[in-house]
């Protein structure tokens, strides 16, 4: 039996209920344990599967299309949204000229913001996050542009001819999902081409999520994987470590 062939008969049987031991395996595909085991690993590779002790399991991403409001997001998670901002304010410098993203983690990190922080200068698409950070006393831009309901964003053809003026030097993203095979993903298609835009007039862009975020996959691509570090309170998957900077507030 041709390789390719195990692999559809493998992933096949794991379908049914999304893991099965190396000896499972070779019963049900008459092959040898060091032959299923080679086949584990580059499946593993591929990410097609997760390799572990004694089998595998198949990658847990979820696709999601739902949308919480602001008010209901940011009652999630609350500790690990502190911390994540907490981290990311200690980032910011008094030279640096930030993007901040709309979002619940980001919002957290205008909270945050506080010491030589308080001195850069932001540009930001979050109305809660611009009135938080000018009552600190902080410099703050909004772009023009639509504001979407569902999220307090500002969104549309606007926002984005106003983020070609700038150049940040480090922008602070929010996202709904991150996957290994899907990247950084959010429900709305229009949110997802700003955050896109922002990143690319970014010297270097951090995503702020907590460890729910994994393995979810929404609609909308803001971009793979490579396009931006991410500050996470846990990540539970050492793999998205071999794409990107991966950094961590309970290690």
């Amino acid at each position: 039996m041709l390789a390719e062939e195990r692999f559809a008969q493998i992933l096949a049987l794991m379908a049914e209920k999304r893991t099965a031991t190396v000896q499972e395996l070779c019963e049900a595909l008459n092959a040898s344990e060091s032959t299923i085991r080679r086949d584990l690993n580059e499946l593993d590779r591929l990410g097609k599967v997760n390799k572990v002790h004694g089998g595998a399991t198949l990658p847990d991403s979820q696709f999601r299309a739902d949308e919480p409001t602001m008010a209901a997001k940011e009652s999630l998670a609350v500790a690990e949204k502190r911390a994540i901002a907490n981290a990311a304010a200690a980032l910011i410098t008094a030279e640096d000229f930030v993007y901040l993203d709309a979002g619940s983690t980001t919002l957290a990190l205008a909270r945050a913001v506080s010491g030589p922080a308080l001195d850069a200068a932001y540009v930001t698409n979050g109305v809660a996050h611009a009135r938080l950070l000018a009552q600190k006393g902080c410099r703050v831009c909004l772009p023009g542009g639509l504001l979407r309901p569902q999220t307090e964003a500002i969104i549309g053809a606007a926002a984005l001819q106003s983020l070609q003026q700038y150049n940040f030097t480090k922008a602070f993203m929010g996202a709904n999902g991150v996957a290994l095979d899907a990247g950084f993903t959010t429900p709305d298609p229009e949110e997802a081409v700003v955050k896109a835009a922002a990143i690319r007039r970014a010297r270097e862009a951090w995503f702020l999520v907590d460890d729910s975020k994994f393995a979810r996959v929404y609609p909308a691509v803001i971009t793979e994987l490579h396009g931006g570090a991410i500050l996470t309170n846990r990540c539970p998957n050492p793999k998205y470590k071999q794409y990107t900077l991966v950094k961590e507030t309970e290690e």
